[in-house]
Parts: C-alpha cells; structure tokens; sequence
C-alpha cells in the first residue's frame, strides 16, 4: 500500500489523476498520456 498525497493505494486501485510538469515545460497528464496496460512511473525529486 503507497500513498500519493492524502490518497492511499491499494491493489487494483487506479492511479489518481495527476498534471505534471516536465523539465522541458511540457505538461504529462497521468495516466491518460501513458498507454493502456500496465506501466511503471519513476518520481526522481533530486537533491533536496
């Protein structure tokens, strides 16, 4: 079970809708621009 902001994720959950902003300023719109099936999304937050 995973959290994504105040949600929490169980299996077979779908994944919460989400606008996010690429280095480039292209915004990626989850899950909609990722395909059907199955697929792995890596968060990388750098150096903080």
């Amino acid at each position: 079970m995973g959290r994504i902001g105040s949600a929490i994720l169980d299996t077979n959950d779908m994944f919460p809708k989400l606008d996010l902003q690429l280095v480039t300023g292209e915004t990626l719109k989850l899950p909609e621009e990722t395909g059907e099936g199955y697929g792995v999304i890596l968060f990388y937050r750098g150096h903080w």
